[in-house]
């Protein structure tokens, strides 16, 4: 290993600790370990016995890292993701895959897309356990306790390392009784005359670029009458009937196949989203963790996503 443990450090006590600096909070450490909060607890004193430096400083809700700890996390955390890359490496020598993938991301595209990876991966490797934690907002792997992020759009500046795994169509919708009432727009520009739902998180919420058979492009501004930051919200809106709307089509693909919606304007493209699987830095992916991935990237090729 490129990191040792200090002799006789317990690699128990170790884990608890790295678990804390993670959660920030003793019992969300025991959770996410399985053991009992005294048992965390009697860990992270005995480490700090067994070193005579103070490593966390506790209150009754939260787990505060001394400057002298953040320095250690830093190396044992990549002593133990040897350790464990060593054991995933002897379990691959003998074709039995083991341990914990520990994955964060969106309710609705891990819901839709990633479960069902999940379950087949367990059917062929029953030696690996999934924690999976649903996350809408881009933080850092190592600091969440997972060993994967599934983000979805542009990844922010960052250290981490990222695989990109898929790209997921966007499409206009509309409700049938909508364009019943207000007519079905034949190209961008008929947009204007149009409510148009906007979610104002989107990096294009309010001028839409659309790109033609031959890939000239069409920026349209779009107004409308309500607007969210969310996703699903917007997507609810149309349904209700109250305008267009620009959504990924994971989204709504259910929507779409049991009619409840229509997708308007499908001459022309709109700039797909990015899916990334994200890991933390200076660190590689156990086995198990990249044979996921692999799995997981090539079913979205082959999925309408």
């Amino acid at each position: 290993m490129r990191e040792a443990l200090p002799t006789g450090a317990s690699l128990h006590d170790y884990e608890a600790f790295i678990a804390v600096v993670d959660t920030g909070n003793l019992t969300r450490a025991a959770a996410r370990l399985r053991r009992s909060l005294q048992s965390v607890s009697r860990s992270l004193s005995t480490l700090e016995e067994r070193l005579g430096v103070v490593l966390i400083r506790r209150t009754t809700r939260t787990a505060q890292p001394t400057e002298g700890a953040l320095a250690l996390y830093q190396r044992v955390s990549v002593a133990l993701r040897e350790v464990a890359l060593a054991e995933t490496d002897v379990s691959d020598a003998s074709e039995t895959l083991r341990g914990t993938i520990r994955i964060a991301g969106s309710a609705v595209f891990v819901g839709s897309y990633v479960v069902p990876v999940i379950r087949d991966f367990s059917l062929q490797h029953p030696g690996v356990k999934f924690d999976l934690r649903i996350s809408e907002e881009f933080a850092e792997p190592v600091r969440t306790g997972v060993d994967v992020m599934i983000r979805l759009g542009r990844l922010p500046p960052s250290r981490m390392r990222s695989r990109k795994i898929a790209s997921l169509r966007r499409v206009v919708i509309a409700s049938p009784p909508y364009l019943a009432q207000r007519g079905r727009p034949e190209t961008p520009a008929d947009l204007v005359r149009h409510a148009c739902i906007i979610r104002t998180s989107a990096q294009d919420a309010r001028a839409w670029t659309f790109h033609a058979r031959d890939g000239t492009p069409q920026r349209v501004p779009v107004e409308g009458v309500f607007e969210a930051d969310n996703a699903h919200v917007t997507m609810h809106a149309a349904l209700a009937g109250m305008g267009i709307t620009v959504i990924p089509f994971y989204h709504v693909r259910q929507a779409v196949e049991s009619g409840l919606v229509e997708v308007v304007l499908d001459d022309f493209t709109l700039a797909p989203i990015p899916a990334h699987a994200v890991w933390p830095s200076g660190s590689r992916m156990t086995s198990p963790v990249r044979r996921f991935i692999d799995l997981l990237a090539q079913r979205l090729k082959k999925e309408v996503v």
